[in-house]
């Protein structure tokens, strides 16, 4: 590549459109016509064919160019990080330092440059000191128009992040709405249908054949009718409730109680389910225990862990609830004898996208939607749940309630 030199016997209107191209351009804004004139005659021209390089990142070549016509880019590989087209310029920064060049530029099409170079630029400024003084007021002011867009730049990121970020949040909103509704019409479709088919078909049969059939067989289907009818109730009371705190509807009501009332109650409306399979029910070391909570919700949570525990213990076993208390919250703990939950779906529990449903000991049927709202009331009343397990030895559901210090 060849630079064609002008000497000051040269063509002066050639030098007075160069200097006429310098006066255009920002950088060399404060200086004046004869400062201009001293480096329209230091200029090279250049040219390049479109796809030429003009120089690779890590080259060191020390000069400031200006686009005459034409178009070029910065780039390093594939990644552009600028374009220049006429009346524009780079590296001026190569005319103050002797670093390598950190891009590569490369021609658009074809190009008409000028090239100061570093040397001819330094003995300029040697020569005079007010040319010096003009650009590095222009070079500074260059700076803080560099400030001003990174700061703008910096916004436009932060920005960018915030929305991205909101985005986030509506995507995995989006992802638990299509569960939910996805665990919804699965229940509707499976675990409220085969019920309400099952006690359709008894009752028909036994609307049908009632006299033909003996007492004991007449029991048997009349108990299975209830079992049927019974279970279904319990879907449906808990597809409400959860049904309610998906559109935002439940309204939390915090009061102070007295954790016994709520023990007790569930005891004894669930010890007649517990001697049917000849389970003991048993709350250890019964004692007023206040706590400040939503008296509905922890009694759902109660009635949902002690009616797990009786389902998944076999005969002669044992189901004990206990309360343990510390300076802020008080812990109730439901530990049963039962079969045990692996490890595997002891991760699975609480989530709805898979939450696994067992049958009991006796083949009692469940959708899982019990532990999801179970976990979903104790939140929303401030507390934690969770498992301990050991397959063949039983299993410990135990969540957390906000004490309240019964100061009468």
């Amino acid at each position: 590549m060849l630079f064609k030199v002008f000497n000051r016997g040269k063509d002066e209107s050639l030098y007075a459109g160069y200097e006429s191209l310098l006066r255009s351009i920002p950088l060399f804004m404060g200086v004046d016509s004869e400062g201009l004139g001293k480096i329209a005659k230091s200029l090279v021209s250049k040219s390049i064919k479109a796809g030429e390089v003009l120089f690779n990142k890590g080259d060191y070549d020390f000069a400031l160019y200006i686009v005459v016509s034409g178009q070029v880019k910065a780039h390093d590989g594939n990644h552009t990080f600028a374009t220049f087209g006429p009346r524009q310029f780079f590296g001026e920064y190569s005319m103050l330092d002797s670093l390598a060049r950190s891009t590569t530029i490369t021609a658009l099409r074809e190009t008409e440059l000028l090239r100061l170079d570093q040397g001819q630029f330094n003995l300029l400024l040697d020569k005079n000191p007010l040319l010096s003084r003009a650009l590095l007021k222009t070079l500074v002011w260059r700076l803080r128009d560099y400030n001003v867009i990174e700061a703008e730049l910096t916004a436009k990121n932060q920005e960018i992040k915030r929305q991205k970020e909101e985005m986030d949040v509506q995507r995995k909103e989006l992802v638990s709405l299509n569960q939910t509704k996805d665990k919804f019409f699965a229940i509707i479709a499976h675990d409220l249908k085969n019920p309400f088919g099952a006690v359709l078909s008894l009752s028909e049969l036994l609307a049908r054949e009632f006299e033909s059939f003996e007492p004991e067989k007449l029991h048997m289907f009349i108990q299975q009718i209830y079992k049927y009818s019974n279970n279904t109730f319990n879907l449906l009371e808990n597809l409400l409730q959860w049904s309610l705190l998906q559109t935002g509807r439940t309204v939390v009501n915090l009061k102070s109680l007295n954790m016994a009332e709520i023990i007790n109650e569930n005891i004894d409306l669930l010890k007649a389910n517990a001697l049917q399979k000849g389970i003991e029910l048993a709350w250890v070391n019964p004692d007023d225990h206040f706590v400040y909570c939503d008296r509905d919700m922890i009694t759902t949570v109660l009635r949902n862990l002690i009616s797990n525990a009786i389902k998944f213990t076999p005969a002669k076993g044992r189901i004990e609830v206990e309360v343990v208390k510390d300076s802020e919250y008080l812990k109730v703990m439901v530990r049963d004898s039962g079969v045990g939950i692996s490890p595997e779906n002891q991760q699975k529990l609480f989530r709805i996208d898979s939450n696994p449903s067992t049958p009991g000991t006796n083949e009692e049927e469940g959708t899982g939607l019990g532990l999801i709202l179970c976990k979903e009331f104790v939140e929303k009343n401030r507390g934690t749940i969770a498992v301990e397990s050991t397959e063949g030895k039983g299993s410990t559901f135990f969540f957390t309630v906000p004490r309240f210090e019964n100061k009468s």
